[in-house]
């Protein structure tokens, strides 16, 4: 089967650009479908120039295989983000994945956040924001600029002011410390970001920060760790969740699912949802792992994967994968050996950690990342803080702390992931599937290819079932989608 798609995605003002077409099998027992993934996981934007095509069991029923790769870092913790077709490991140091040598190699740029814009780069380094190395930014006079996001014409960062040093607190005036949060209008073409046109709001806690943005159709959200959620909806901010300074409700991910945004959060470990007006808890999403606490988890990383929605749990490194057609949740596995889970303590290494200095939960275990590669899926790990070993952490002496900082590669068949080049205007994208192989074309020029059998494919599709420019990864958001198949 080879669907075609003739789509122009407009200018690249950093949107989500969504599905390309889904479909059903003829006789039911597969889902075929292709689009840009929608996703920031904690520290990183997934790129949105990548188009995945997937070929999903309906049934649910799916083998993955795992491959530990070499450690990019020697501390117990590493964060992955994946740029113009290269995943780069941002631990102490910024290193990319060489396939060719099977190695980390380090890499020129320090920067951990970055982004594709049409053709050009967009970096948020130590240097503030900058596109193809220029600045388009100048420091603030007091406080400091940080956590940059770009979306929907916009550049959107928070600006806080500590006036002292004793910690969050309410706001009360701009001398006594703040924290703003900024929506700047701006392209690539024009010199600088223009603060007069910015729109501002006050947060009402003094150090209010994110660790995720996202986006629904026109509007960009952001949570705060205090708990506040904000929506942009391209002119003006409204707060859909009031902060509490003295409750815990934190989002690590957010990523587009069908017509809502889910919100992965602490310290429920489950997804919220989104759909345009306010935040729903989903109960059950994701399930809990046998014989854990259900106190203090944390939904950390989303990704879609094969078709299927995984994420990654704190503080027992859960991996978790639902299957949208059977409404099925499936424990994937748990990517560290150790230790046996317990109810007995609420984060792994508990008693021990806070009997040797730390924190009681620093010997925690994250997924940080997952990050579609190819017809990859990699998977990193680390402790509550990435830190080197040190001797008073013999509990996870005997090299047991390096499950601590892993990158692992699991694959499951009927995924392929590919950035596709820009275009100024029209391209014309082709998916490949049949019961060999699944392919990416642009524009005549084959991208990428993987292996597929199963014989999921023997039916066929019917092409009036097709819903062009809408499935998993939420409404196509160019200008122009057509589409035909044969």
């Amino acid at each position: 089967m080879r669907f075609s798609v003739h789509v122009d995605r407009g200018q690249d003002e950093g949107q989500n650009f969504g599905s390309l077409f889904e479909v059903p099998t003829a006789d039911g027992t597969a889902v075929i479908g292709a689009g840009f993934q929608g996703v920031y996981n904690t520290f990183h934007r997934a790129d949105h120039h990548v188009v995945q095509l997937f070929v999903r069991p309906t049934n649910g029923i799916r083998n993955l295989s795992a491959e530990l790769l070499p450690r990019p870092t020697e501390i117990a913790g590493t964060y992955l983000f994946d740029f113009d077709g290269t995943t780069y490991s941002s631990s102490e140091h910024v290193r990319y994945w060489d396939e060719s040598t099977g190695r980390w190699v380090p890499d020129a740029s320090p920067a951990r956040e970055r982004m594709r814009l049409g053709s050009r780069r967009l970096v948020f380094g130590e240097k503030g924001p900058e596109i193809d190395g220029r600045p388009i930014l100048s420091d603030p006079n007091r406080g400091d600029y940080h956590r940059f996001y770009y979306a929907h014409g916009h550049l959107f960062f928070y600006h806080t002011h500590w006036a002292d040093q004793n910690g969050y607190r309410l706001h009360t005036t701009d001398d006594e410390g703040f924290s703003k949060l900024y929506a700047c209008p701006w392209t690539p073409d024009e010199a600088c970001v223009d603060l007069d046109r910015a729109a501002i709001v006050t947060l009402a806690v003094v150090g209010e920060t994110p660790f995720s943005y996202g986006q629904l159709r026109d509007e960009v959200l952001t949570c705060s760790n205090i708990g506040g959620v904000y929506v942009f909806d391209g002119t003006s901010w409204c707060t859909i969740v009031e902060p509490e300074i003295d409750t815990s409700y934190q989002v690590y991910s957010m990523i587009n699912f069908y017509d809502r945004l889910l919100l992965a959060q602490y310290p429920t470990g489950l997804l919220f949802e989104y759909a345009g007006d306010h935040v729903t808890r989903i109960e059950g999403w994701p399930p809990r792992m046998e014989g854990v606490s259900a106190s203090d988890r944390e939904a950390q990383t989303t990704a879609i994967y094969g078709g299927d929605l995984f994420v990654g749990v704190w503080p027992w490194a859960e991996l978790w994968r639902y299957n949208p057609d059977s409404d099925r949740w499936h424990f994937a596995r748990r990517m560290l050996s150790h230790p046996p889970p317990t109810k007995q303590t609420t984060h792994p290494y508990e008693e021990e950690s806070a009997a040797a200095g730390y924190v009681p939960n620093q010997w925690g275990q994250r997924v940080t990342s997952l990050v579609p590669h190819g017809d990859e899926l990699l998977v990193s790990t680390s402790a509550k803080s990435p830190i080197p070993w040190e001797p008073k952490a013999g509990f996870v002496g005997n090299g047991r702390w390096r499950e601590y900082g892993t990158v692992t590669r699991l694959t499951m068949s009927g995924s392929l992931s590919i950035p596709v080049r820009w275009t100024s205007g029209p391209t014309h994208i082709e998916c490949l599937a049949d019961n060999e192989s699944l392919s990416i074309l642009q524009d005549g020029e084959v991208l990428a290819s993987t292996p597929f059998g199963g014989g999921l494919l023997d039916a066929g599709v019917r092409e009036e079932a097709i819903t062009w420019g809408r499935g998993i990864f939420g409404d196509f958001s160019g200008v122009s989608l057509d589409g035909d198949m044969e």
